[in-house]
């Protein structure tokens, strides 16, 4: 299988995030299907670089803001695909067979979501954002997004704003495609604000964003 899938990491003081993310590339790479790891940094002053090139990983620097991490990240990628992953989220242990799927099917594509924790909460938040995801073609960033480069960049790539640049991408791509694993992901703001004051004011930010409201000042919120 020649390796032509670019991955594209946003970072900011993300150590402990890599060190559980990491390890579920390696079966990318036995497979040969990743070309290179590219991590984009916004400003890190724990071991995240550290761990990163330990990895191998090409490293990109530059403000923090997540859609310009990621909108710097793609621009030095090389592959013809380009999976955009969260370094809090985990693939699953299939998931490049679910890729290499979806490439041939040659869509856009996102995982579904799945927490790191147990209870109705965390269940019923992935379960939203899966039937968001299904029905509105709106998955966020921590679900991943595996989109061809030619595609991404018709699309016009990832806007440099601090919130909301999966949903602003999300809208310019094709309609985006479920594929049938799961991404775990921290459940770790969660716990921290409240399942329901986080879910309820994600939603709120959501609706503002799609009304027109200004991703600076909805960050202010955020």
């Amino acid at each position: 299988m020649p390796a032509k899938l670019s991955i594209v990491m946003p970072t900011l003081n993300a150590e402990d995030a890599l060190r559980r993310s990491l390890p579920a590339l390696a079966e990318g790479l036995q497979t040969g299907l990743i070309r290179e790891l590219v991590i984009s940094d916004g400003g890190s002053t724990d071991a995240t670089l550290k761990i990163a090139d330990t990895a191998g990983a090409e490293i990109v620097e530059g403000p923090a803001s997540r859609g310009g991490q990621l909108r710097r990240g793609a621009e030095v990628a090389r592959g013809e695909w380009l999976l955009f992953l969260h370094a809090d989220t985990v693939l699953p242990p299939d998931w490049p067979d679910l890729v290499v799927a979806q490439m041939a099917r040659g869509g856009p594509a996102a995982f579904a979501l799945r927490f790191d924790a147990t209870g109705l909460a965390a269940a019923w938040v992935a379960g939203w954002a899966n039937l968001r995801s299904r029905l509105f073609s709106l998955p966020y960033g921590d679900q991943g997004l595996l989109v061809a480069r030619r595609t991404y960049r018709k699309a016009g790539g990832y806007p440099d704003i601090p919130l909301m640049e999966d949903v602003a991408l999300a809208r310019a791509l094709p309609r985006i495609a479920l594929m049938p694993g799961a991404v775990r992901t921290s459940a770790a703001r969660y716990e921290r604000d409240g399942w329901l004051r986080r879910g309820g004011g994600n939603l709120f930010r959501l609706l503002r964003f799609l009304l027109g409201g200004d991703p600076e000042k909805l960050t202010r919120r955020y």
